[in-house]
């Protein structure tokens, strides 16, 4: 099914910018297609990066999860919204006080400060609680500056959906008057640097995933095209957000016959 304003046309797409969670799997198992969608994709010498705001698991937790799925994800294909908070926030040398969930806590420990000077947030799940989110906001109210790992408002999980980071991100910047720096989707310094690593022009670069604002709106806005599919978090009423540019899919299944059709 296509979603798209006249001239527009995937005859040029090098690279496919894919999102994770409810487009390749739902909770712990991937999605009817998933495995045979990127072996013909990389049969065809498409550019893979997999892009994620996904905040409670490790680069090596999220790698070693697709691989037991039977996905196929390089380390160097992975592109998430943690590992660009951190580069961002260590090339600013800035010391964050982290609200973040404990499997990312290894990995951020030459940042995190006991003597902040900014706020990190992500989705930090049961440490999301009211002492953590005051502290922060306090913070907030002495000047320091706010980041957010991606602005996600809900994500879908094996038992439903659940709130993410962006809930919390919005409470704090409505309670302190502190709009948020956010270092993951729908940032267009986050797409930048996606394409950046594939070596690619930003209108060579589809990215396909389930989240209408941060995936689809996100990508077209900074430069991309982009591709929403219905599962995940999909709903009927996304489509009343879907860019007249962007194309429409059932699942991941369909990419390939999305592709062959431009």
């Amino acid at each position: 099914m296509n979603h798209l304003a006249p001239g527009v046309t995937l005859a040029n797409i090098k690279a496919l910018l894919l999102d994770l969670s409810g487009v390749l799997y739902e909770g712990e198992q991937h999605l009817p297609g998933a495995d045979s969608t990127l072996q013909w994709l990389r049969n065809q010498g498409y550019t893979l990066r997999f892009v994620t705001n996904t905040a409670s698991e490790s680069r090596r937790q999220i790698l070693s999860k697709l691989k037991q799925m039977g996905l196929r994800v390089e380390a160097s294909e992975l592109f998430s919204a943690p590992q660009a908070a951190k580069n961002y926030l260590l090339n600013q040398q800035m010391r964050p006080f982290c609200i973040l969930h404990p499997n990312l806590k290894e990995e951020f420990l030459e940042l995190c400060s006991d003597s902040p000077n900014c706020v990190l947030l992500g989705d930090a799940q049961d440490d999301l609680n009211y002492a953590n989110l005051n502290q922060a906001f306090r913070l907030l109210e002495q000047g320091m500056p706010f980041f957010g790992i991606g602005k996600n408002k809900y994500f879908m999980n094996h038992d439903g959906l659940k709130l993410d980071a962006g809930a919390f991100i919005h409470a704090l910047e409505w309670a302190s008057g502190t709009e948020a720096v956010i270092l993951g989707k729908p940032d267009a310094h986050f797409f930048a640097e996606a394409v950046r690593s594939t070596g690619l022009q930003k209108h060579q670069c589809l990215m396909v995933g389930d989240d209408v604002e941060s995936d689809v709106q996100g990508a077209i806005q900074a430069g991309l095209q982009a591709c929403l599919v219905k599962t995940g978090k999909f709903k009927n009423t996304d489509l009343q957000k879907l860019p007249q540019q962007a194309r429409l899919i059932e699942s991941i299944k369909a990419l390939p016959d999305l592709l062959s059709d431009s």
